[in-house]
């Protein structure tokens, strides 16, 4: 069954660089990127591993766990880690969970039979504290992953989760937040008792100041 948004991620227990966990138990109710790699030693991953790394304290901040995933195993992690801390600068400091059964990999779809059913595809998933998924992104080996941009999308994700809110085009923190048509204005004035910015019936801007992170 396709893991859509909304679906609950699945659990698993798995050995990682960071040592044993169960995925959920992990989580602790906080905020979850979890995003894979084709196999070890692969350049544009190494790139991405490296950034992430680099990234820790903008993921912290926002209370937010990071996990990578290959289809190889704990060894070879390891030693792509040296490999990764060598060429980017940047110590591993987060999860490498090994896979070499391919059991997680299957389990959260990121076998593509089309591209090679032997590795595993560049598939990241933001998944919410209430271990939903939030977000699927999918790209192309040939695509290094934009983390300035999953930040951003994190970021929108933690502003609207649990709220009648969305984020317009090209959204950036601090900017204006759109109201959902299925609050009335009634609603909306016990919500928004600053008023709002009405362009037409169905599309209201509201300051994000007016609003606390995931307001319902």
């Amino acid at each position: 069954m396709t893991l859509q948004l909304g679906a609950i991620a699945p659990d698993f227990e798995a050995e990682t660089t960071a040592g044993k966990i169960r995925f959920h138990e992990w989580a602790q109710g906080s905020w979850v990127v979890l995003f894979s790699h084709p196999k070890d030693f692969t350049p544009v991953c190494t790139t991405e591993l490296g950034e992430v790394a680099r990234l820790h304290g903008e993921f912290a901040k926002r209370q937010v766990k990071v996990a990578g995933l290959s289809v190889d195993g704990l060894g070879d992690h390891h030693s792509w880690a040296e490999d990764i801390y060598e060429t980017q600068g940047q110590q591993l400091n987060f999860p490498l969970i090994a896979d070499p059964d391919e059991a997680i990999a299957r389990g959260y779809e990121m076998i593509h039979e089309l591209t090679d059913p032997k590795i595993t595809v560049r598939t990241v998933y933001v998944i919410a504290p209430d271990h939903r998924i939030a977000l699927t992104l999918t790209y192309p080996p040939s695509v290094g992953r934009n983390f300035d941009e999953l930040l951003r999308v994190i970021d929108a994700l933690q502003m609207t989760h649990g709220a009648q809110l969305a984020t317009p085009v090209n959204w950036q923190p601090g900017e204006d937040l759109i109201i959902a048509p299925s609050v009335s204005a009634e609603q909306a004035k016990e919500r928004f008792p600053d008023g709002w910015r009405e362009v037409k019936p169905y599309l209201r801007y509201v300051k994000s100041g007016q609003v606390s992170a995931g307001q319902t």
